[in-house]
């Protein structure tokens, strides 16, 4: 089908739905609507990570609690998210949306007057939960609203607004510790619930596909659903117990067990979770690697460039938010460009191009020093994200368009489970690159720098500290001797830094290959075409 006869197929689809009365189901105030909700689940992913020392502080918590912070919603999020696309196009994406809102903003109320950590945590849990309802689900309001011809651009801004809250969360969060204290953080989000639940009752309109389903796949889901956490589980823990550790690897292996088993029970059933008839598609298959791949390059190379800001160049948090608007202000920028190229021209193209401008902007990140300007910092962070912005747009709009209707949310979510696989998978790949280079390094910069040398415990330890871009210096330790172990460690970190980022860049240069793979949705122009009810 060409692009023309698809546009007209989707005018004529469009057309023939009964207009909307009111407000209600109006396109770009749908977009309005499930926007603000993604704001908050996208802005939680980052600004929680500024609060996180404060909790530790007042709650009394430990280490390995305050990771459970992280860990549990993120956890929540990445292994439900398929089963909630599901959910979705089950009982209606308007619905699942609503209780998504509803559900994160009073989780996040609730942390808010938490009085300790456990509470936090559960709550935490609970966040991710509702999360992983309102993702999918708002990405199946856009497919069922947008005719083909517009959803590029929705889903551009979609892109932008994601983009935007998570780089911007540090900012917001380094704001709001530092004069209103942590649980501001979350309090946050109960007004912001609260305006999109209420936009959404007055302008969603709810949208199924004539062949919906009508049942629920539980074994299924109870596979994937051990699956998703057993590999996540794996990846968040494989930096504290070490990629020999053989926990991390029966994980894996119970993981891989689970995904072939699912593989196996989704051809028996009669309604499965995920038809694997879906991965019959190309360019859909395509589009969720490549989510995985972008992922990979972008969350792991980032994780460290926080670091590098924060401890290397010793800015506050804020500052160092500051320092990534470059990267912030071309996603939000090249994001609705990138849809409107789209539209015109196919995703091919422009997710090639993004992600060889993402290969590129990773091995100038590859090149940053302890005395790189900010000047040059900022050429990289632009580059990076004016390539991130038509992977996000083409790739979402690949994975979404080219699946059925009625498998819109399961598309969604598997959009999502993508980006969250591929961004824990950046993380514990490129950590273990960095600490492996900081292992191999350290003791010999450490010598040639003339300073006693460690031993033991104390390697350790001084390894663990450099990973992150801290000079291991013991209390009371005179200034010029502390001066000369920063140096050290920050001259290791950066070459483990380095190191990493190439291997980003090298992650993004085969993702333009991939991407080479994709083509326009084949059933975009169905979405206009949905009964709404």
């Amino acid at each position: 089908m060409t692009s023309q006869t698809t546009v007209e197929k989707a005018l004529q689809d469009d057309a023939a739905v009964p207009p909307a009365k009111g407000l209600r189901g109006h396109p770009w105030l749908t977009l309005i609507s499930v926007a603000i909700g993604v704001m908050m689940v996208a802005l939680d992913g980052t600004i929680v990570a500024i609060a996180n020392p404060v909790i530790q502080s007042d709650l009394h918590a430990t280490f390995a609690q305050v990771q459970w912070i992280t860990n549990g919603y993120f956890l929540a999020l990445a292994v439900t998210l398929i089963t909630a696309g599901k959910l979705g196009d089950r009982f209606g994406h308007r619905q699942t949306f609503l209780i998504g809102v509803t559900g994160f903003a009073a989780a996040s109320g609730a942390i808010g007057f938490s009085n300790s950590v456990t509470l936090v945590v559960t709550f935490r849990v609970l966040q991710g939960l509702f999360g992983a309802l309102l993702m999918p689900a708002a990405l199946g309001l856009l497919r069922a609203t947008f005719p083909a011809e517009k959803l590029n651009m929705a889903i551009g801004i979609w892109g932008m607004v994601i983009g935007a809250s998570t780089a911007g969360g540090p900012i917001l969060g380094g704001y709001l510790v530092q004069n209103h204290g942590w649980a501001s953080v979350f309090f946050i989000n109960v007004p912001v619930g609260v305006i999109a639940l209420v936009i959404g009752i007055v302008i969603l309109r709810d949208h199924r596909a004539e062949n919906a389903p009508k049942s629920f796949d539980i074994l299924g889901i109870a596979l994937l659903s051990a699956a998703m956490f057993c590999l996540v589980w794996a990846l968040i823990k494989a930096p504290a117990w070490g990629w020999g550790d053989a926990k991390v690897w029966i994980f894996l292996g119970v993981s891989v067990a689970a995904f072939l088993l699912f593989g196996f029970w989704e051809t028996k059933v009669k309604e499965p979770l995920i038809p694997l008839t879906l991965f019959r598609s190309v360019p859909l298959t395509a589009g969720t690697i490549l989510m995985v791949l972008m992922a990979i390059a972008f969350m792991g190379g980032l994780f460290f460039v926080t670091f590098y800001l924060q401890n290397v160049h010793g800015m506050t948090p804020v500052k160092a938010g500051l320092h990534l608007l470059p990267l912030t202000g071309m996603m939000i920028v090249g994001s609705p460009l990138a849809g409107a190229m789209i539209t015109k021209v196919g995703p091919r193209i422009p997710l090639a191009g993004g992600m060889a401008l993402t290969a590129v902007a990773m091995y100038g990140m590859s090149t940053l020093a302890t005395d790189t300007s900010s000047t040059l910092m900022s050429v990289w962070f632009a580059m990076l994200g004016l390539g991130l912005a038509p992977v996000m747009v083409g790739a979402t709009e690949v994975i979404v368009g080219n699946a059925p209707m009625e498998l819109s949310g399961v598309a969604g979510g598997l959009q999502q489970a993508a980006m969250q696989i591929g961004g824990s998978l950046g993380t514990a790949v490129l950590g273990a690159v960095m600490a492996s280079k900081v292992d191999s390094d350290l003791a010999g910069n450490w010598a040639n720098a003339g300073l006693p040398p460690l031993k033991g415990d104390q390697l350790d330890q001084a390894s663990q500290a450099v990973q992150v871009g801290m000079g291991p210096v013991p209390p009371g330790t005179p200034a010029a001797l502390a001066d000369k172990i920063n140096a050290v460690a920050h001259d290791t970190f950066i070459s483990g830094m380095g190191l990493a980022c190439l291997v980003a860049c090298g992650v993004a240069a085969v993702a333009v290959f991939v991407a080479l793979l994709t083509k326009r949705g084949a059933n975009a122009e169905a979405g206009a075409g949905a009964a709404h009810i």
